[in-house]
């Protein structure tokens, strides 16, 4: 039987005439990584401190590793771990001290949890630095490391590649992937690099404008996602006819007035450009393309696409 870490009904937030949720109804499992997608004001950062106790929602019901009532939700949020918006840092204090005060906040009796996160996180040898002299790395780092100390099942991060340069963008995704295997920890991950995400999450759920509009697993997406022949023509009818006669069962689809995506026999465009030639059909593209998450997250939410 699946563990439902977390899992929301009709969860909405309102300010005054605003609603920033509008009944998003969500659950996460055990140990699967959640890519929650949505451009600025989608929703996204209310909706994590809603779930982390930051917030409180004005309709709607959540639970928290099966436990659904106020005081026993926020019994059960000692198993979340959050890093949502900017850091809470003390710059004048190191690393060390940060992660030790934190530890005395969460209620974490294991004087040897703060070492034990560092090594996670690769900060041990800089661990006596000042917080106010980290990079952009270290800090973000550093964040994690603190969401870390109570042992959570469930790690909320809100943006947490924003700032980082690609090496440091590589080092957290190695994290966040050992985190996930090794720790079994569940992680909810927000981001606007999409090809980041495309490369860490186990699932995808998109937000627009305060409702769920898609959840797909990676399986699901790269379904969605796959590559297909971009057909650019002023004589779309005339392409389909054709194409159903030079080939069996052909998998296409029309996105707009001039293009078709093709997405069967892409080994033969050769054979196309030659039958479209000999039918007097003028095409102004014909290439294999293949639809990113960025151009996916378009399409849905209404966008304009690349492709």
């Amino acid at each position: 039987m699946k563990e439902i870490v977390l899992q929301t009904e009709n969860l909405t937030k309102k300010y005054g005439e605003f609603t920033a949720l509008d009944h998003v109804s969500v659950r996460l499992e055990k140990k699967h990584i959640y890519g929650f997608i949505g451009e600025n004001g989608a929703g996204k950062s209310t909706f994590m401190k809603v779930v982390a106790g930051l917030s409180y929602p004005t309709e709607g019901t959540y639970s928290i590793m099966g436990k659904d009532t106020a005081s026993e939700r926020d019994n059960m949020r000692k198993y979340i771990g959050s890093m949502i918006e900017e850091p809470a840092l003390y710059p004048g204090y190191s690393i060390i001290q940060n992660l030790e005060l934190q530890r005395i906040l969460v209620g974490n009796p294991d004087k040897t949890v703060c070492h034990k996160v560092l090594d996670m996180v690769e900060l041990s040898e800089v661990k006596y630095k000042k917080v106010h002299t980290l990079s952009m790395g270290m800090k973000q780092r550093l964040s994690i490391a603190m969401a870390l100390i109570g042992n959570p099942r469930l790690l909320i991060l809100d943006e947490p590649i924003n700032g980082l340069d690609p090496k440091n963008i590589v080092a957290l995704r190695s994290l966040l992937q050992k985190l996930n295997e090794e720790k079994n920890i569940t992680i909810f991950i927000s981001s606007h690099i999409l090809s980041e995400l495309y490369l860490l999450a186990t699932d995808y759920i998109f937000i627009h404008k305060g409702k769920i509009i898609e959840v797909l697993t990676h399986e699901e997406l790269e379904a969605k996602c796959r590559k297909y022949i971009c057909i650019k023509t002023d004589t779309v009818p005339l392409a389909l006819t054709v194409l159903d006669k030079i080939m069996r069962n052909p998998e296409y689809k029309v996105v707009s007035e001039n293009t078709i995506h093709l997405y069967s026999d892409l080994d033969s465009m050769e054979m196309i450009a030659r039958t479209f030639m000999q039918n007097k059909i003028v095409v102004t593209e014909l290439s294999v393309m293949e639809q990113t998450l960025e151009d996916y997250f378009m399409a849905i939410t209404g966008g304009v696409s690349h492709v």
